[in-house]
């Protein structure tokens, strides 16, 4: 069943749960205003997704949406990970500070976190979504138990035939316009880059599974454009960042509608997996390190993170994760709810303008 009905959506629209900028307070109010919203929890240990869930719960009775990572269990490389803080230790010393001494994983994968399966259980959410992967069968099983609706990004043709072969619900199709970390299952796998408009088509011809499309989209007619594609909904992330009720600082608000708005870059130099980020000085810092392999995800995060300290203590802040797609630029700083709201009519006029597939 598409999400849209069996969650009674009066918009066909789901907030992208984009960890660290999505917070309780945006999720409840998207769900609010009759879309999905969502919460991330791969930044965060069974207690704090508990938090944030009941957080949630507390300023909503509608459904939402709870996303975890189930990236591969990383693999410490004491030298890679001492030549990666080599590389970087110039960038600190301009900011009077040392690079850390060792690296640490500093998020568990959800494969590897039975303490957040079992808070999944106790809480029962309405609908959870995976990112970087699937967990196991016996892991989908329970959570099917408890009459959760599951979803998973997928960015290829493979990704979505392994997830039908899971039994998953619906597939998000996150097209390389798409914010934030890319889906990919495995990193180091050559990426075809689909677009969300090519992605979603062929995952709409050939999975027979509804199809949420991800990617670049930032208002009512791009909503229109991947229902008109086949998708029973379109899932957002950069759109609502600059929302108030979005966990995103001042330096991030600004620089989305500055010059880096307009020039996004994918990089792994971050967090060591390619995600989509606003061109700053982190991504410019990439092209001077390309050549060396970031350790694995999230350890090299763990040196990301700390740069941005460092370079923030001193008044800098173009070091931060300023996730955002390709539509940034498109982006409107307004209250989550009117945003929903918005969005909706520009939908409803797209749909009954002529010519359009509503109206044909």
């Amino acid at each position: 069943m598409s999400i849209v009905d069996r969650f009674r959506l009066t918009v066909p629209l789901i907030q992208a749960p984009m960890a660290g900028v999505s917070t309780p307070a945006l999720a409840a109010a998207v769900s609010d205003a009759g879309a999905l919203g969502s919460i991330g929890v791969g930044a965060t240990d069974a207690a704090g997704a508990r938090a944030m869930i009941e957080e949630v719960r507390r300023r909503t009775s509608r459904p939402f949406n709870v996303n975890l990572f189930v990236h591969a269990t990383p693999t410490a490389d004491a030298a890679r990970e001492a030549a990666w803080l080599e590389q970087l230790a110039p960038v600190f010393a301009s900011f009077g500070a040392e690079p850390p001494a060792v690296l640490r994983t500093i998020y568990r994968s959800f494969a590897d976190d039975p303490a957040m399966l079992q808070m999944l259980l106790d809480l029962a959410p309405p609908v959870v979504s995976f990112h970087f992967g699937l967990p196991s069968g016996d892991v989908l099983s329970a959570l099917r138990s408890r009459g959760i609706y599951l979803m998973a990004t997928a960015t290829s043709l493979e990704e979505a035939a392994a997830i039908k072969q899971a039994g998953i619900d619906a597939i998000v199709a996150q097209g390389i316009e798409a914010g934030g970390h890319r889906g990919v299952f495995d990193p180091h796998a050559p990426d075809d880059a689909l677009t969300t408009q090519v992605l979603t088509r062929l995952l709409v011809r050939d999975t027979g599974m509804p199809v949420i499309a991800a990617g670049g989209m930032m208002d009512g007619a791009g909503i229109a454009a991947a229902l008109d594609l086949g998708a029973v909904a379109a899932q957002l992330g950069t759109a609502f960042v600059p929302c108030p009720e979005s966990a995103a600082d001042g330096s991030y608000r600004a620089a989305l509608t500055g010059p880096g708005g307009r020039h996004t870059v994918l990089t792994a130099a971050i967090s060591g997996r390619p995600a989509r980020a606003l061109a700053n000085r982190f991504t410019a810092l990439d092209r001077k390190i390309r050549d060396h392999r970031p350790p694995d995800y999230p350890i090299a995060y763990d040196a990301g993170k700390a740069l941005h300290a460092a370079a923030r203590a001193q008044g800098e802040h173009g070091y931060g994760a300023q996730w955002a797609g390709q539509g940034a630029p498109l982006a409107r700083p307004m209250p989550a709810a009117e945003l929903v709201r918005t969005l909706r009519e520009e939908l409803e006029q797209c749909r009954r303008a002529p010519g359009s597939v509503a109206d044909a």
